[in-house]
């Protein structure tokens, strides 16, 4: 076991204060489009000093898989992040000077980012700083290089980390670094060469690797495994996975770990596949984790997954209203308004708890989601379910860092006094059923047809797979069994959701795209899909209604009925997209309902956003868990709250790096 007496006072800059103090601040900093906060970890001093040391291993485990998003999300990624730390560290220039702060704003975005594309748009941003200042700056320390300035200032270099243009080849106009000389034309034979159609329990080829294009023109993939692509990383991965599963709970999670650690020694999908089955069948334990290659949202195909890390702990008694939604799962299955060829004749294995959450890493930090259903493998899902969670500590610290501005969205956007009220007495509530219906029912809902391959849907699939498992969570929104099971208090707080979805969806989302770019990230295609598809759908009757007062925009739900019916409708198409693996159907629904925004309301939905001095995006530092030594013995871990974002963000880099 790796002991850090002293880790704190030595190598972080972390104010070590108590959570439950009442000058706890939460949010941090804040430049260009982003607010960076911290979370507390409620329910840390109940756990046992087993349990905290099974922690302590998984959350190093998940630190050290940074440096892998880095080069997955750009080949530069990791020596531009080397080059601003290099500066940061030991720059002996003027730091007041307006060009540094500029610099400094753009390191700060770079380590958000995890890279130098935008989080979330996914286009690249720029220094504000001049070239040659920053040429500078490299010249100053002995670091970089013109190759390495092109990357960052050229405009027409890696514009964007997910290409959209599908004019052109997305594969090779695509900054990620999943593929190297290779087509989407050729990758996509590589991998239809592979599958068996006939194989029910099909293998998620290429998740875990990098397609290349060798010299001699042949393809191969460059496998992300120890004595591979990534190896040194993962090698310290699993010292630590193994060094957890020496404290785990109980027998499962160790065959569990087991498996992982092999997974990452070979390379081998299928023990990947093992993992994820007994993964989803353990609920017993209280400490869980997220470790690996999962999502495929960066992938312009949908196949290959960035890495993250995330190590949790359950919120018993915040998971009571989750459990009873997945105790339900049947009932909501079985009453669906898809057609019944597309239902789940037996809901297996639906899971679903709140957690809280003590370590976020790879592609879960700093930007974080506030809910996951995993495993992803349709034929998992099926045959042994899946586990929803809902991540309590850090809702409620983008709750407390708002009341820490004193403005909002609701006072800008909402049509009415009323409206602001009734969004105030039940919008946190029914914002946090519509996550735990999405996360827990949404995504383990539906089946695919036997024949139906996973990747029918190409690169369409992750924003119609959000929105099959938005519409799911919106439909039953409205539904009386919700009030009969006491998850909602009474009939009209759904209301409170359905406004402020469509509001979203419509409008107010787009303060997050820089004015004349496209939407492209899935989740915002998602809702825009949703919300725009009802509004046409709509139009005769009236449902939604786009109102103007004072030069400004509004829009209402005039039919909380009628736009019930319509997500229904939408659902029940959506998921016969799915399942049958429509593809033309799936493209022609995002690229006219997802992508491109009006200009005239992008720019006023702009322009009132900056009037409230607010930031679109939030992300968090991570608290340290630090070992407390006794004559020679660890005998606690004590959280200590970090207070300064670039001292994390510089740490890590010193401590986690291996690539």
């Amino acid at each position: 076991m790796i002991v850090l007496a002293g880790f704190a006072a030595a190598s972080v800059s972390c104010g070590d204060k108590a959570a439950q103090n009442d000058g706890f601040r939460y949010l941090l900093d804040e430049f260009a489009d982003v607010k960076v906060m911290r979370y507390t970890v409620p329910g840390w001093d109940a756990l046992s000093l087993q349990q905290k040391e099974y922690v302590y291993h998984l959350a190093e485990a998940a630190k050290y898989g940074r440096d892998i998003i880095w080069m997955q999300n750009c080949r530069y990624n990791l020596e531009i992040r080397k080059v601003l730390e290099n500066i940061l560290e030991n720059y002996e220039g003027d730091r007041t000077c307006d060009e540094f702060k500029q610099f400094e704003t753009y390191a700060k975005r770079v380590f958000f980012s995890n890279g130098i594309h935008h989080h979330y748009a996914e286009d690249k941003f720029f220094p504000e700083c001049p070239r040659d200042y920053f040429a500078g700056l490299m010249s100053a320390v002995g670091a970089g290089s013109e190759e390495l300035l092109a990357v960052i200032y050229d405009p027409t270099v890696y514009p964007q980390r997910k290409s959209t243009d599908k004019s052109g080849d997305i594969v090779a106009e695509s900054a990620v670094n999943f593929y190297e000389g290779v087509s989407k034309a050729e990758a996509e034979k590589f991998y239809a060469a592979m599958v068996d159609p006939s194989d029910k329990t099909p293998v998620s080829y290429g998740l875990n690797s990098r397609l290349v294009k060798g010299a001699d023109g042949v393809i191969y993939e460059d496998v992300y495994k120890v004595g591979g692509l990534y190896g040194p990383a993962l090698e310290k991965i699993c010292a630590e996975l193994e060094c957890a599963a020496a404290v785990a709970e109980n027998e499962t999670q160790k065959a569990y770990i087991a498996d992982l650690v092999a997974y990452y020694r070979t390379g081998d999908l299928r023990l990947w596949d093992e993992y994820n089955i007994k993964w989803v069948n353990d609920t017993l334990g209280t400490v869980e984790f997220v470790n690996g290659f999962v999502e495929d949202y960066n992938d312009p195909l949908g196949r290959k997954a960035t890495w993250e890390g995330l190590v949790n702990f359950k919120d018993t008694e915040a998971s009571k209203r989750a459990e009873l939604i997945s105790d339900n799962a049947q009932w909501f299955e079985d009453n669906s308004p898809v057609d019944p060829r597309f239902k789940k004749k037996e809901v297996k294995g639906v899971s679903a708890k709140v957690i809280n959450v003590a370590t976020l890493a790879g592609d879960c930090y700093p930007a974080a989601p506030i809910g996951i259903n995993l495993p992803n493998a349709d034929w998992i899902r099926r045959e042994h379910g899946s586990k929803s969670v809902t991540i309590a500590n850090l809702t409620a610290a983008y709750g407390k860092a708002a009341q820490e501005s004193p403005k909002n969205m609701l006072s800008e956007f909402a049509w009415s006094e009323e409206d602001i009220a009734f969004e105030k007495k039940y919008g946190d509530l029914t914002n946090d059923i519509h996550t735990d219906l999405h996360e827990c029912l949404g995504h383990g809902s539906g089946q695919l047809l036997p024949e139906t391959s996973p990747n029918a849907l190409g690169e369409y699939s992750s924003t119609l797979e959000e929105a099959r498992a938005d519409l799911f969570g919106l439909y039953y929104m409205a539904d009386p069994k919700l009030v009969e099971l006491g998850i909602l208090p009474d009939m009209d707080a759904y209301k409170a959701q359905y406004s402020s979805y469509i509001r979203n969806g419509l409008f107010t989302q787009f303060n997050r795209v820089e004015l004349g770019k496209k939407n492209t990230e899935a989740h915002m295609q998602n809702r825009k899909l949703i919300a725009d598809w009802c509004y046409e759908k709509g139009l005769a009757a009236n449902v939604i209604e786009k109102k103007v007062r004072d030069g400004k925009t509004y829009f209402i739900v005039n039919d909380y009925d009628a736009l019930r019916g319509l997500f229904g409708e939408l659902l029940a198409e959506v998921q016969r997209i799915k399942s049958e693996g429509d593809f033309e159907a799936g493209k022609a629904l995002v690229e006219k309902y997802a992508v491109n925004i009006d200009p005239v309301l992008h720019k006023e939905v702009l322009e009132r956003y900056a009037s409230l001095g607010l930031k679109p995006y939030g992300g968090f530092l991570n608290p340290e868990i630090v070992p407390v030594e006794k004559g020679g013995k660890v005998v606690d871990y004590k959280i200590v709250y970090c207070d300064n974002y670039l001292d994390q963000m510089l740490q890590y880099g010193r401590r986690y790096s291996t690539l």
